[in-house]
Parts: C-alpha cells; sequence; structure tokens
C-alpha cells in the first residue's frame, strides 16, 4: 500500500455538472483531486503501469486527475475521489502473473495439422467443376 504524504495533494471544489437543479448551479460540491505523483516515489515499474491504468488523467508534469462527482455533498465527493486514488494505487502495485512457456503436445500438432487438411479439402471442393 502506497503511503500518500498530505503535500502531494491538491484538493479543489467546483461546480458539478449534470442534473441536480439548483443545487448543482450554486454549491461547489465536486472535488478535482490533483496528486503530485513523482512524489509518492513509487517503483519504476508500479509508476509505468500507474500511467497505463490512469491513461489522460495523468498530465506531462506528472499530476494525476480525479474528478468526484457523484455525490450531493463536499465531503462525500471527497472521500469518493481519495477511495478511487487509493484504488488505481493499488492496482497498479499489482504485478501481472509471469507467462509459463509451454510447448504444443504431438497429439495438438497432429490435431492442428489434420484440421489443416479438412480445410484445404473443403476449399479445393469449392473450384470449378471440370470435364475431363
Amino acid at each position: 500500500m502506497v503511503d500518500v504524504p498530505e503535500e502531494a495533494l491538491e484538493e479543489r471544489f467546483l461546480a458539478a455538472t449534470g442534473p441536480g437543479g439548483q443545487n448543482v448551479n450554486k454549491v461547489a460540491t465536486a472535488c478535482q483531486l490533483r496528486v503530485d505523483v513523482y512524489r509518492l516515489g513509487l517503483h519504476p515499474e508500479t509508476f509505468r503501469r500507474l500511467k497505463l491504468l490512469a491513461g489522460s488523467r495523468l498530465t506531462a508534469a506528472g499530476t494525476l486527475v480525479l474528478t468526484a462527482r457523484r455525490y450531493r455533498t463536499q465531503e462525500a465527493n471527497r472521500a469518493d475521489a481519495r477511495a478511487r486514488l487509493a484504488e488505481l494505487l493499488e492496482k497498479a502495485e499489482e504485478r501481472e502473473a509471469r507467462r509459463v512457456k509451454t510447448k504444443p503436445s504431438r497429439a495438438a500438432k497432429a490435431r492442428r495439422v489434420d484440421a489443416k487438411k479438412g480445410r484445404s479439402a473443403v476449399k479445393a471442393g469449392r473450384g470449378k467443376v471440370r470435364d475431363y
């Protein structure tokens, strides 16, 4: 688990979009969480996976931008943004399982060749009919 220092986080509250009427128009409830990824001190492999997972949410300057606007209150959206950050960092820390190379058995090779011969015979049968 990555420990996120408070100085690496920056929160902004902005007006949310979508339905909600007067509450959405007047109150800045959406939370934009900006995280300086370079301050997290991630392992290079973890950083690479984070870049892939974050996609366009990670800027060229190394700032991860998460916007939470699911809830009607600032507190709930702040908690949602932080939970999503924790989930993203947790996924980035997971290592992919190493692939174990395997070779096809002799029987599998034979089945493959038989299937190819069968397809070849079907296609050969589609040709023009010749009179000899």
